[in-house]
This record gives structure tokens, C-alpha cells and sequence, in this order.
């Protein structure tokens, strides 16, 4: 009998727990536009710069 309290109380608790990592990981993971925007500028760049260098070496 108190195995299946303790694992009732387990499952609840790992439900909360989960919940709040994803809750927490959610708020943490927010961006501005402008970091968007730096993000989105810089990932072009690199995209441009390797395929100057992939034409580079290219015979």
C-alpha cells in the first residue's frame, strides 16, 4: 500500500519538475528582435564567406 502512495507522489512530482524546467528553459530563451536580426546578418555572412572560399578552391 504506501509503494503505490510513494509512487503516485513520484510521478506528480516528476510531472512538476519537468514542467518547470521547460517553463524555465521557455522564458530563457526569448530574443529581441535586434538579437534576431544580428543572428540572421551573421549566419549569412558565414554562409557567403564559405562559399567564396569553396569557389577559392575550386579548380
Amino acid at each position: 500500500m504506501f509503494g503505490d502512495s510513494l509512487m503516485a507522489i513520484v510521478v506528480i512530482l516528476g510531472f512538476v519538475v519537468l514542467g518547470g524546467a521547460i517553463l524555465f528553459a521557455k522564458t530563457r530563451n526569448k530574443q529581441t528582435p535586434e538579437e534576431i536580426r544580428r543572428t540572421e546578418e551573421a549566419t549569412r555572412r558565414n554562409y557567403h564567406e564559405q562559399s567564396a572560399e569553396d569557389r577559392a578552391r575550386t579548380p
